[in-house]
């Protein structure tokens, strides 16, 4: 009887808001650079091969280290598994894959071969590592919608303008910010600090701070869903 080897790597899709001091904030992916054949000189997720002494989550952290400061990531769950026999060359390799969130306004020190791409600009990437960029923001993107995961995206205290980015910037489309205070005050989802923010060069009413009320995970109602303006 023929024997067939199959491997199995961990992959994590990181994703952070970029830019909330600018005027265009950005969901971006961290990605490096292959520097080796195959597919070198084309972008791909930070990872590698599952050891035999290691679960697939242990395998994610580690790897993870090798390319951003394990402390940034406030948020690591995993996503699911591609197991196509023809996904990569060579010997058969089954992927886990994970979502990464980084907060804002963190800036973890990367390698010279690594680098945060924005979602909607993604360069050539190795293998089939673009459709599990776009699965991973599918998941966050539904997960803004019932669960309190903004807090692994935001600042820790923030006015709703800025929170308003960062759902903008992860969602791909125009939030209301006063209908989104609304709904995650409602749900439990932040609470006002009790501060201010500091005034803007424009001058005018100092606006109101607010943080959200856990940094875990936590489903706040199973059956909403957060849709673009008609």
């Amino acid at each position: 009887m023929v024997q067939f080897s199959t491997a199995h790597e961990v992959l994590t899709v990181v994703f952070q808001v970029r830019g909330l001091e600018s005027e265009n904030p950005q969901l971006s992916v961290l990605l490096w650079e292959r520097a080796l054949d195959p597919e070198r000189g084309a972008w791909a997720l930070p990872g590698g091969r599952l050891r035999d002494n290691e679960d697939l989550t242990s395998s994610a952290r580690r790897q993870l280290a090798e390319k951003v400061d394990l402390r940034e990531v406030a948020h690591l769950e995993q996503l699911a598994i591609f197991s196509d026999p023809h996904r990569v060359p060579g010997v058969r390799t089954i992927a886990s894959t994970y979502l990464g969130l980084v907060p804002a306004p963190a800036q973890p020190e990367l390698p010279p071969d690594t680098h945060w791409q924005p979602v909607d600009q993604l360069p050539p990437m190795a293998f089939d590592h673009h459709p599990m960029v776009l699965h991973a923001h599918a998941r966050l993107i539904a997960k803004l919608s019932y669960t309190n995961i903004g807090f692994a995206l935001a600042p820790k205290e923030f006015a709703v303008s800025t929170l308003r980015e960062v759902y903008e910037a992860a969602l791909g489309y125009q939030v209301d910010a006063t209908n989104l205070q609304r709904v995650l005050t409602r749900r439990g989802v932040i609470s006002r600090t009790g501060t201010t923010a500091a005034p803007g060069r424009a001058g005018g009413r100092p606006a109101a701070l607010f943080r959200f009320t856990d940094d875990r995970l936590r489903v706040t109602d199973e059956a909403a869903a957060l849709r673009p303006p008609a």
